[in-house]
This record gives structure tokens, sequence and C-alpha cells, in this order.
């Protein structure tokens, strides 16, 4: 029998304040909670594994779920998605990547202005769909681009995409990568373009980011060495600069991203596939949008029941995030949450997990699954799993 491991991150879906949260500005967010309060979620597949029997998950519970279910805690100092994807592959941070709340400092804008050869616009805190529609007309005008940031790590570059080619945008995220190092170290670039008209812009699927090579040996480092097949999906291979990494499909959005899991499932490729589902996080928690965020949740939900009915003998699935996003208050940044963790598969029994003490753990019981292994950091919930 062969065994195959598949992770799941639903971009932003915390389940949960955790208890330092009020110290990012986070008290009282609840994700998942929050919306299904707002605009109660219909999600029968999710409900029956058991994300409503989750502690504090404010959901519906089942009488007898199907999957193991509990949540985890991050131990790094912070709510990114770096931070998270990297804790949950093994990697925690002892000093969390630098945010800039008042923006970039002059030193950093001069270099990245003088390589470039062009001035910028902004220079702040933002979000991403208001600011280009603020100054969208004079980025159009100017040719310069705009530069934000928000209350995570990153150094976000918006332009037009007539005005600023894709290529020769990528370029200048590559520049900023090459700059945002050392005591100025950021945790992503982020190329950001957009196209429209006279003060009506809307960004478009062309994101690009660049990340910083993980700072200590990952699950994928580990399993790679091994000579596992180590599939990326969506924005994965960017989050690890492409490290650990054999197979990569770059989609980008959560339709895509959940055909091609599917498809890697149903065929009995990939040994650990590793999926990153973006459109919680960029299309509906950074906007507020609860409406969307709901859809969202309950399209992943009708999928999730193929994926289910795919699923082979030896696969074991779990299903996370790596931070919160709530839409429904005023902040439009992340969250700092706990995240839901769902493992199923045959085999598998349904056990409360509780509340796992890193998202780390998840990478270890992966590390065992696959390899009868112990990962150096995490503990491996595997043993409750039997």
């Amino acid at each position: 029998m062969k065994k195959r491991a598949i992770v799941i991150v639903l971009d932003s879906v915390g389940i949960g304040a955790m208890p330092d949260a009020a110290e990012y500005g986070d008290e009282g967010s609840h994700t998942l909670g929050n919306i299904n309060a707002r605009r109660p979620l219909h999600i029968k597949n999710l409900t029956a594994l058991g994300i409503g029997n989750i502690a504090s998950s404010r959901l519906e519970a089942a009488p007898k779920p199907l999957a193991a279910f509990g949540r985890a805690a991050e131990k790094t100092h912070a709510k990114d998605t770096t931070s998270g994807h990297w804790e949950m592959m093994g990697l925690v941070m002892d000093t969390p990547f630098r945010t800039y709340p008042s923006g970039f400092p002059r030193r950093v804008m001069n270099a990245f202005e003088m390589r470039i050869h062009r001035g910028t616009l902004a220079n702040r805190v933002a979000s991403g769909t208001v600011i280009i529609n603020e100054l969208g007309d004079e980025h159009m005008r100017t040719g310069k681009p705009i530069v934000y940031t928000s209350a995570d790590s990153v150094f976000q570059i918006a332009a037009h995409e007539d005005v600023i080619p894709l290529e020769k945008l990528y370029s200048m995220c590559e520049t900023a990568r090459e700059i945002l190092v050392g005591d100025d170290l950021v945790g992503r670039v982020i190329a950001r373009p957009f196209v429209g008209a006279n003060g009506d812009y809307r960004r478009t699927e062309n994101r690009r980011d660049y990340a910083v090579a993980p700072l200590g040996e990952t699950v994928l480092d580990a399993l790679y060495l091994k000579g596992l097949d180590t599939v990326a999906i969506g924005k994965i291979e960017d989050i690890f600069d492409r490290r650990g990494i054999r197979t990569v499909d770059h989609t980008k959005n959560n339709a895509a991203g959940i055909d091609s899991t599917l498809g890697l499932i149903r065929e009995g490729r990939g040994d650990f596939i590793f999926t990153n589902l973006v459109d919680f996080d960029s299309l509906y928690g950074h906007r507020n949008d609860v409406e969307g965020y709901a859809d969202a949740l309950e399209y992943f939900d009708e999928r999730l029941a193929e994926m289910l009915a795919a699923l082979k003998e030896g696969d074991l699935l779990i299903i996370t995030a790596d931070h919160g996003c709530d839409p429904t208050t005023a902040s439009t940044d992340h969250s700092r949450e706990y995240i839901p963790v769902l493992a199923y598969g045959a085999g598998v029994k349904s056990a409360d997990l509780g509340t796992l003490d890193s998202f780390a753990d998840i990478g270890a019981t992966v590390y065992e699954y696959l390899t009868g292994e112990t990962f150096p950091t995490g503990r491996s919930f595997l043993d409750r799993l039997k």
C-alpha cells in the first residue's frame, strides 16, 4: 500500500482568537465563527468531518465526526502567510519578520528607487484594492509604481499592466527582494498588477510572491532529500522559495487549486501534496467581503465531497489554515487566530486532538506518516489517529 499525505491550507480560515490576539489588535477575531454568525454557513461535508467539534468553533457539531479534529496555536510571534506555512513544515522562527506600520524607511526606498530608475507612490499601510483606485490615475500619468504594506511583513508593488509590463514589474520585485534582507528582512515581496482606467481599477490574477528561502530545514526539505515527490499547488512554491519541492502547479485561484489537487488524488500521483487555496484571504478576507468568503467556503465544501470520494487506501488528508483574516472586523489585515486541523483517511479514527502546541505538529505528523521517523520540530499526533 502506497502512503501519501495531502495537506490543504484554506488560506486565512482561522477558528478563533489566540490568547495573545489583543497584542496584535485582533481581540474578538474569529474568522469562521463570525462569518457564520453574520451569514449562516452550509458546509455539510466539513461539518461531517468535525469542524464544528473543534473547541470554541461556534459551528454546528457532528454527533459522530468522521475525522480527527482539533486546533493548532502558532508559536512564531506573527500572523503572516510565510511564518504560518514555515511553522507548519517544522520551522518556528525565533525572530519574526519585520513589519512597517509607518511605511518603509527612506534608506530602503532610496535604494529601491535608484535601482528601478523612477520614483514611487504611497509607501504606507493600505488596502490593495483601495489604494489602486486612490492612486491609479496618478500612477497612469507618472509611471511610478505604488508601494504599500500592511500589518503583515510584506512589500507590495502595484502597477497597471499597460504602464509597467508584467516582466518589468516582476523585475522590480526581484530588486526589492535583494534589498529587503538583514535588518530590513520582510517575509514577502508581492507583485500586484492591475488593469482598468479612470479611477476604476481591479487587480488581476498575475500576482507573484517573492519569499526568502526558509531559514532552516523544513519537512519539505527532508522529504525531498529522501527522494519523495513533494508537490506544491498554488503559491506554496513561492512561500518556500521553491526549495524542497519536486513538482509544481502554480494555480491562481481556489477552483484551479482544487482541480489540480483532485486530479493528483485520482491519478495516485505525488507522495506529499501541499495545496494553498488563496481566494479566502486575497479576495474576501482582505476585502471584508463576508458574503464572498461564505460562498467560497461553501464552494470548497461542495468540492470536498469529490476529494473525499477519490482518496485511496493509503491517503492521509489534513485540512487546515495558516492564520485568520476575519472579514467581519474593521481591519483588512490578517488576524492572530488558532487554525483548524481535520485529519481523515482510511483507518483514521475520530479523535479530539484538542489544542496543538504548534502548527509544526502538522508537519511532524506528515513526516512520521510518510517515513516512519521523527522530525526534530513539532509533536506528531499520528498515534492518536490509529
